[in-house]
């Protein structure tokens, strides 16, 4: 059995390391904090694709989170390094990292 607010405690630790990171070098950061989003996206039962997200409860979420991942993935094929984009994605996985911490599950 899982002890309640585990998965809390991991993401927080995981979250508080990756800081240093995001300060420092926000583009090396996100591939990694994309990762930790997803993780925490799925284990709390929300889709995390645009095909999933089409009969979700939840399509505005899963919409920031697909647009911070675009983003991303972008930075990590050396098609951009505008800092306007990789701060609006780090922007997007900060909200959504907030809200999945304290956040109910779907519906």
């Amino acid at each position: 059995m899982v002890e309640p607010g585990l998965d809390r405690h991991e993401w927080e630790t995981e979250w508080q390391g990756l800081q240093p990171l995001i300060v420092d070098s926000p583009a090396e950061a996100l591939p990694e904090v994309d990762r930790l989003i997803e993780r925490m996206l799925t284990e709390r039962g929300y889709p995390t694709t645009e095909e999933e997200a089409r009969d979700s409860a939840s399509p505005e979420l899963v919409a920031e989170f697909l647009e911070a991942r675009r983003i991303t993935n972008m930075i990590e094929r050396g098609e951009t390094d505008d800092p306007g984009e990789i701060g609006a994605a780090i922007t997007a996985y900060r909200n959504l990292y907030e809200f999945l911490l304290g956040g109910p599950s779907p519906p």
